[in-house]
């Protein structure tokens, strides 16, 4: 089994799990982020040696994970906004990847040797396409019309989240870099560790909290 196919079985089992747990709330978010709290934090004190990295990554990783609690637990629109930073970071990444293998342009940065500038304009479009899901999604939730997220405004903030997630990867590119190290753990096969899973993520649900906390969303 090469590292694609493992990547695709695991990504199988991670997404309906998170999923699950997102959605069910209560005691179920709060354990699950409980988990990835201590493997992040297994995986910073076991492969990281350098101070500041080990300090960056573990207050990153706590106010992200923060965060996330924060948005599913406060209201139904903090909770859409969390489902629509989740999608984004997907289809960011799908973008990058299926952009970046598509059309072989100039790499942009030796941070990240496989970052190409084909890759990051994937990110982007694809990013913006996650404004129709979820607003197709939060017509399901909560019955409204599906053409409410269609404003200049979230396809401006989609932009913004794109260019989170990307400097996300980029950032945790750097430190494995310094490190002089491929993944950050082996937990999960075909990604490598938890920060290899969640380093888009990261600086999106960071940013995310901060529009809504600034009135922005919805």
């Amino acid at each position: 089994m090469n590292n694609f196919q493992k990547r695709v079985l695991t990504s199988l089992v991670i997404l309906p799990l998170s999923v699950y747990f997102i959605v069910m709330g209560g005691y179920y978010i709060v354990s699950f982020l409980y988990a990835i709290l201590i493997l992040g934090n297994y995986e910073v004190f076991s492969v990281f040696k350098k101070k500041l990295s080990i300090i960056f990554l573990d207050i990153i990783l706590v106010v992200t994970l923060l965060s996330i609690l924060h948005l599913r637990n406060d209201t139904l629109s903090s909770f859409v906004l969390l489902t629509w930073l989740i999608t984004i970071t997907i289809c960011s990444d799908v973008g990058g990847y299926i952009f970046g293998k598509i059309f072989k342009w100039k790499k942009f940065t030796s941070i990240s040797p496989n970052k190409t500038i084909s890759g990051s304009l994937g990110s982007f479009i694809f990013s913006l396409l996650s404004v129709f899901l979820i607003s197709f999604i939060f017509q399901i939730i909560s019955g409204m019309d599906s053409n409410f997220f269609i404003k200049p405004k979230y396809f401006i903030m989609a932009i913004i989240l794109s260019l989170a997630a990307q400097l996300g990867d980029l950032s945790i590119s750097y430190l494995k870099r310094i490190e002089k190290i491929k993944d950050t753990g082996k937990l999960l096969p075909g990604h490598g560790g938890i920060f290899d899973r969640v380093d888009s993520l990261m600086f999106v649900v960071i940013v995310g909290l901060i529009f809504y906390k600034l009135g922005l969303f919805p």
